[in-house]
């Protein structure tokens, strides 16, 4: 079953916080936070009211409230986990990501998916502009978003109905950053994008260059797609057509192609090259997805409408006799890690709110 985080939680009803008291002989809780740690805490995770006085009065209030309402879904063992789920987050064990230690349990209608990537874009009007739409949505509860771009017809491409050329996919792109930098993401913070387009578009070499206007694309992290075609084209000194749907606008050669993105990257630190065929091959879901573009800072390739579903374990937790020549690895203490934070992040699935439904789904 699915909870939305508005719904009302039935296992918190049934939490007799006697598990809570049962810590106290394993774990300091009046541990207090100090110097930026306490900082970053009290401005980015710490539940507050409307006015902006404090319901967490300490992290510990944060931890409970947390593993609260990710043990929802446990339904007759909720007071287990969530004493299980509140041990790994006290002892620092396990890290969820920011979205859902700032969302959960607060009853309020934001996502605690850190990001997700949008579906592909409809190469007409309407279609861009209703995943401009998605998009924004998506913005507002808190996600970052990627976007793959490639669908778009290039600059001045023939739009049959009209006479008249195409603008491209790089102005669109314009609309979105403008979009970003007017959205507050869920009441915090500003958003962030990451766009892309593939190394054979047409207006790739545009695309490449844009990010050397200071002003342009502040919202964006932007890579190129490279293909395995591509890189081979490099490696034998080739020419290289650049296309949209069958039509060769333009060939350039690979190697000045490749040269231009690494100058870039090293002038301006973006674009970014995402080799999006090896990704394709090494996803372990390869049989029932295409991954087509990353979220905004590129550590997870997603299908259409997937969502970084993100925690962290904390490896200093399972070294034995750290700083010591007998330091070992708890293999026994990173399992029980693994473990649990793997539980945790698969109940965020069933408690978060989705901006949209076919996030939902794909989830």
């Amino acid at each position: 079953s699915n909870f939305a985080l508005g719904d009302p939680l039935p296992g918190i009803a049934k939490l007799s916080w006697l598990a809570w008291g049962s810590l106290s002989n394993r774990w300091d809780l009046t541990m207090q936070l100090t110097g930026i740690a306490r900082d970053i805490w009290n401005e980015k995770y710490r539940f507050k009211d409307n006015a902006g006085e404090p319901v967490d009065r300490t992290v510990e209030d944060t931890w409970k409230r947390v593993a609260t309402a990710l043990a929802v879904p446990e339904r007759l063992h909720a007071d287990k986990w969530a004493t299980t789920f509140y041990e790994a987050l006290s002892d620092f064990s396990v890290l969820p990501a920011g979205r859902i230690i700032a969302g959960a349990g607060t009853g309020r209608g934001v996502s605690l998916l850190n990001c997700f990537v949008m579906g592909k874009v409809p190469d007409s009007l309407d279609g861009i502009y209703g995943m401009l739409r998605s998009s924004a949505l998506t913005m507002q509860q808190g996600g970052g978003i990627g976007t793959d771009f490639s669908t778009l017809r290039p600059n001045g491409a023939l739009i049959t109905k009209l006479g008249v050329g195409a603008s491209g996919p790089l102005t669109f792109m314009d609309s979105w950053d403008s979009m970003c930098r007017t959205i507050m993401s869920a009441g915090h913070r500003r958003g962030v994008m990451m766009g892309t387009l593939r190394c054979d578009h047409p207006d790739i070499e545009a695309f490449i260059e844009a990010k050397r206007d200071p002003k342009r694309w502040r919202m964006f992290n932007v890579s190129v797609l490279v293909t395995d075609a591509f890189m081979e084209a490099v490696r034998l000194d080739q020419d290289w057509d650049l296309v949209f749907e069958g039509k060769v606008y333009k060939t350039v050669r690979a190697a000045d192609l490749w040269n231009k993105i690494m100058r870039s990257t090293y002038d301006y630190a973006d674009p970014g090259v995402l080799f999006i065929d090896r990704i394709n091959r090494a996803n372990p879901l390869s049989y029932a997805e295409e991954l087509i573009t990353t979220n905004p800072c590129a550590e997870e390739p997603l299908p259409e409408w997937g969502s970084c579903c993100l925690g962290s374990a904390n490896l200093t937790r399972v070294v034995d006799n750290p700083f010591t020549d007998r330091a070992t690895v708890n293999h026994s203490r990173l399992a029980h890690a693994a473990q649990v934070l793997t539980r945790m992040l698969d109940n965020v699935i069933d408690v978060t709110n989705y901006p949209l439904p076919q996030q939902q789904e794909e989830m």
